[in-house]
This record gives C-alpha cells, sequence and structure tokens, in this order.
C-alpha cells in the first residue's frame, strides 16, 4: 500500500509538471501572437546589378527598408518606402552608400552619379540607380563596397552584365569587400596578361624560400646547356601542379605543401655537400621532383590572388609566364656572378659553394621547423 501511495504521489508530481510546463508554453506563444513585430529582418541581403557597356556603367541597388532605415537613423523603416514623405530620405540614402563603393576602370576612378531612388515595385525596399560614364569599355573592373558596416553578416549580392550578358556574380560582405572583373576582347585579355604577369614576377621577387632553392640549384655552376635543363626540369614540373591545382584537380592543404617546401631546400643544400667532382649531377632529378611541390606553392598563392573565371586560362598563363620572368632575373644575376668567381678566384669557387650551401641547409631547416610548429 506503501509503495502504491508513492508511485501515485509521484505520478502526480510529474502531471503537475507537464502540465505547468504546458501553461508556459501557452503563455509564451499568447505573448509572441500579441507582441508589438520588430522591424528586424532575418536576411540582410542588398543586391546590385552592375551593367557595363561602352560608353560607362549603370549600377541598379536594391536596399531592405530596414537596412536603409538603419543607415539612415530612422526608427520607422516604412518612412523610407513610402511614395511621398520618403523621397528626401532616399536620395540623402543614395548620397550615403555612394560614399560607401568604389569602382575602378582601368585603374581610374569610375564616380558615381545618382540617377533615381525610388520604391521598389515587387516588395518592399528602396531601388537606386547610378551612372557613371567613361571613353571606352575597361579591360579591367574593380569593385569595393561595404555598404552597412554597423551590420557584419550583411551580404552584398553582385551581378556583372557586360553589353547585357551576365558575366560574373560574386558576394561582397565585411570579409569579403572587393572584386576584380576582367572584361572579353582584346581590352580584358590585355589586362589579365598585364595583371598577372606582374603578379608571377612579383611573388618570385617576395618568396625567399623559392628564390633559395633556385640559388641552391644553380651552387655547383656547369655549362648553360646544363642550367637550361635543370632550370626547365624546375619550370615544366611546377607548371603542371600549378595548372592542376588552378583547376581544382588536385589540391594538397598548404600545411603539408609549406613544410616540404622547406624540406626541399634542405635536400638541395645537403646534396650539394654530398656531391664531388667526377660524381653524377642529380640537379635535374631534383629540380623536377621538387618542382610538383612549388607548383602547388605557387597555386596557393594564386588562389588568394584570385583567378577570374571569366578568364582562367589567360590569367593562369600569365601568373605562370611571370613566375618566369622572376625566376630568370635570378638566373641572370646568380649564373655570371658564380662564373666570375670561378674564372678569377677558382681556389675560392668551392668554399664558396660549401658556404652557399651551408646556408641554405640551415635556411630550409629553419623553415621547415617553423612551418610545422605553425601547423601543428
Amino acid at each position: 500500500m506503501m509503495r502504491r501511495g508513492i508511485r501515485g504521489v509521484r505520478g502526480i508530481g510529474w502531471i503537475a509538471r507537464i502540465r505547468g510546463l504546458a501553461a508556459a508554453l501557452a503563455v509564451l506563444l499568447a505573448i509572441a501572437a500579441f507582441a508589438p513585430r520588430a522591424h528586424a529582418h532575418s536576411q540582410p541581403f542588398s543586391y546590385a546589378d552592375v551593367r557595363l557597356e561602352p560608353s560607362g556603367l549603370t549600377l541598379t541597388l536594391s536596399v531592405h527598408p530596414v537596412d536603409a532605415a538603419a543607415a539612415l537613423g530612422m526608427a520607422q523603416p516604412e518612412s523610407v518606402v513610402d511614395s511621398a514623405l520618403g523621397a528626401a530620405a532616399r536620395m540623402r540614402l543614395a548620397s550615403i552608400l555612394a560614399t560607401r563603393m568604389r569602382f575602378e576602370a582601368d585603374g581610374r576612378d569610375a564616380a558615381l552619379e545618382i540617377v533615381s531612388a525610388r520604391p521598389r515595385a515587387d516588395n518592399p525596399g528602396v531601388t537606386i540607380e547610378y551612372r557613371s560614364a567613361w571613353a571606352r569599355m575597361p579591360g579591367r573592373f574593380h569593385a569595393h563596397a561595404l555598404l552597412f558596416p554597423h551590420d557584419s553578416q550583411h551580404q552584398t549580392f553582385v551581378n556583372v552584365y557586360e553589353r547585357g550578358r551576365l558575366r560574373r556574380q560574386d558576394v561582397l560582405d565585411a570579409e569579403h569587400t572587393e572584386a576584380t572583373f576582367f572584361g572579353g576582347g582584346t581590352q580584358g585579355l590585355l589586362a589579365v596578361t598585364g595583371t598577372f604577369l606582374a603578379a608571377g614576377i612579383h611573388h618570385i621577387f617576395i618568396g625567399p624560400d623559392h628564390i633559395l632553392f633556385v640559388i641552391g640549384l644553380l651552387l655547383l655552376g656547369g655549362g648553360i646547356k646544363r642550367i637550361l635543363k635543370v632550370i626547365t626540369a624546375f619550370t615544366v614540373a611546377h607548371s603542371i601542379t600549378l595548372a592542376l591545382a588552378a583547376f581544382q584537380l588536385v589540391n594538397p592543404p598548404s600545411r603539408v605543401v609549406e613544410p616540404l617546401i622547406a624540406l626541399s631546400i634542405v635536400f638541395v643544400g645537403v646534396e650539394n655537400l654530398r656531391w664531388r667532382p667526377g660524381h653524377r649531377d642529380a640537379r635535374v632529378l631534383i629540380a623536377f621532383a621538387f618542382g610538383f611541390i612549388h607548383g602547388f606553392g605557387f597555386a596557393s598563392v594564386l588562389r588568394e590572388f584570385g583567378l577570374p573565371r571569366e578568364a582562367l586560362a589567360a590569367s593562369l598563363f600569365a601568373f605562370n609566364a611571370g613566375v618566369e620572368v622572376g625566376q630568370a632575373c635570378i638566373v641572370l644575376a646568380v649564373v655570371p656572378l658564380l662564373g666570375l668567381v670561378r674564372a678569377r678566384a677558382p681556389r675560392f669557387a668551392p668554399r664558396l659553394v660549401t658556404a652557399g650551401s651551408v646556408g641554405v641547409v640551415i635556411a630550409g631547416a629553419f623553415w621547415f621547423a617553423q612551418r610545422v610548429l605553425q601547423a601543428s
């Protein structure tokens, strides 16, 4: 009897708890139903259609009324879209947003002129139209925009049309505020080539690991034919993996690639120290084998720079050509200097090779340890 009584009391306790939870839920639902509706919107998006024509660009920007009110410091978003009362506010919004966008056509600023600011016809919001004139269609068009910096979640969907044809789509937000578009035709091709050729040259000269690897390959010297074979092997190998990674066919993580690049520097330095006159010169094989790894390193930089989808092949070719130009500059600087040392001070030349190779090994080992620790 006592056990049944205890169970009965426990059963009544659980029923009471369930009833209490149900009552609390009913109260919350009632509050939600009758509470004033907030003016926040769940998707903080805006839309920008950029139309590029030979005479200039037209920008049509669609803005949600909540974003518009926040930018204007207004409490009521409905006031912005009111056809009569909000006209002045919409023009002021257009002026504010114009200061938060910057467009460049072939490196020259494309100043925006406000054409209109009106309520959207299809749903609540504001449509603003801007225009900018130029003398010719640009080959390179660059956009920078952070329309609503107070909202870190806000996104602006950008559609770029060239002569009426959709050529590029992008999303700009607080972490990605810039986009570059390369046009079609001769102007676009020249812009792509110039931009990525310079990027390839720049990367070689700011990448001490690639420079040191090439110098390590050159320290033992040799005739023009031997040097050309070594450099060609390295070029062919890194060009293959650069293309594979750029087209997303093979994409190893940088935490693996970067330490391997450092190890390649150590390896070439050790091989230089082990080499003796009369032994086989394995530099062609070394350059080819490790060239594959260096190609993935080049690709990681190229991904950060951003390959334009509308000119993928041209940009890849130009970047690789820039890498070769930078590499050729290193060869033309180092090879004659080493040849001069061998001709003028033949006794000092072996010491220079030894000292240089030791330096290569130390630098490579330091980078290897540093990159492994950073990856862990």
